[in-house]
């Protein structure tokens, strides 16, 4: 049985092609396509012939994200979206307004199986991966939503683009189509936790995308206790991955290292971070801490904010390039995972009820 054609997924052209497929102008898929990256719903469409709606209702499927909650910041304006797939999956997206633009965040996972101990999204393990339209449609959505004109996409929130490597790079190409969004390469960050392979992999692909490495740790033996992706790839073996990567890409690779009291945030953690760094790599780099957002399940709590500014200085002095995240939406759940973890919960709560 062959699977209905992907609509939010597909280029200007493979839309084209459909619409001739189903017997109908060329132009009307360049209007489809349009539509599309509006974030248009199909019975919006209003220029399409409604028998060709009807056909792409029934032959095709239109993964367009809907918005189930958002939660907006008094302070700062950042939006944080819990959005539902079509198969009633739900994930987290964020519009956050910079000087230099707006960029969303995005997931590309229903949950994570990386198990991270600091992190919300992986405590219900991975349901499946996004497919690249979905999460196009992330960001197509929400530019319907706000109004605004989205310039940039950070691929972190739920999941981990590197495990879901196709569908990654296949949203990397239709996000930045001149004649789709037209979000450029340079303004997308792709993070991952480590998958040293598939850091490899990307390297070659020749698309200039910010690497963001979830490093956490400068000592192996504490990085595999908040990471286990690192009893696979060791930091060493990840670092000489960054090194590829920058050689191959010219592109200066991000570190985040959030810091979580009492695992890692000491000044001789910093001086550790900046040695390994200095040893292993050849290239440019820049290291983003960023104060741990607390999650209840993990008993994890974060410095005093003095204590990140010591620690950052301390890179800083040592020639390492470092700054602490600004803390956007500090008033709604800024941890990635919590909404959909209170969604998954008041469904559950709800079905025992129903079955009690």
């Amino acid at each position: 049985m062959t699977e209905k054609p992907d609509l939010l997924g597909m280029t200007l052209e493979e839309a084209k092609t459909l619409a001739k497929d189903l017997g109908e102008a060329a132009f009307r898929g360049q209007q489809l396509y349009g539509w599309m990256q509006k974030g248009v719903p199909l019975e919006e469409m209003a220029n399409l012939p409604a028998s060709f709606r009807e056909r792409l209702r029934t032959e095709c499927i239109y993964r367009l994200p809907q918005i189930v909650q958002k939660q907006v910041s008094k302070v700062d304006g950042t939006i944080k979206y819990l959005v539902s797939m079509i198969d009633g999956e739900c994930v987290e997206s964020v519009f956050m307004r910079y000087a230099h633009g707006n960029v969303v965040c995005v997931s590309c996972q229903a949950g994570c199986r990386m198990g991270c101990a600091f992190c919300a999204s992986t405590l219900r393990g991975r349901s499946r991966d996004l497919t690249a339209g979905e999460i196009l449609g992330q960001v197509a959505v929400i530019g319907r939503d706000t109004g605004e004109r989205i310039g940039g996409v950070v691929m972190m929130g739920i999941g981990e683009p590197l495990d879901n490597y196709e569908n990654t790079v296949r949203f990397l190409h239709l996000v930045s189509k001149t004649e789709g969004l037209n979000i450029g390469l340079r303004h997308i960050s792709v993070s991952t936790c480590g998958l040293v392979p598939q850091i490899y992999r990307l390297a070659e692909e020749g698309l200039p995308v910010t690497l963001s490495v979830s490093l956490h740790a400068s000592d192996d033996g504490v990085r595999s206790k908040l990471m286990p992706v690192n009893k696979t790839y060791p930091i060493d073996s990840l670092l000489q991955a960054c090194q590829y990567y920058f050689d191959k890409t010219g592109r200066r690779v991000s570190f985040e290292y959030t810091l979580i009291a009492g695992e890692n945030d000491r000044l001789a953690d910093a001086a550790a971070l900046a040695d390994r760094l200095r040893r292993t790599l050849r290239g440019p780099c820049h290291v983003n801490l960023i104060l741990l957002n607390p999650v209840r399940e993990t008993g994890l709590s974060a410095p005093r904010r003095e204590g990140a500014r010591a620690f950052c200085a301390y890179l800083e002095k040592r020639g390492i390039s470092a700054t602490i995240r600004r803390r956007l939406g500090s008033d709604i759940d800024a941890s990635c995972g919590q909404l959909r973890r209170r969604h998954l919960e008041g469904l559950e709560n709800r079905n025992l009820q129903e079955k009690s």
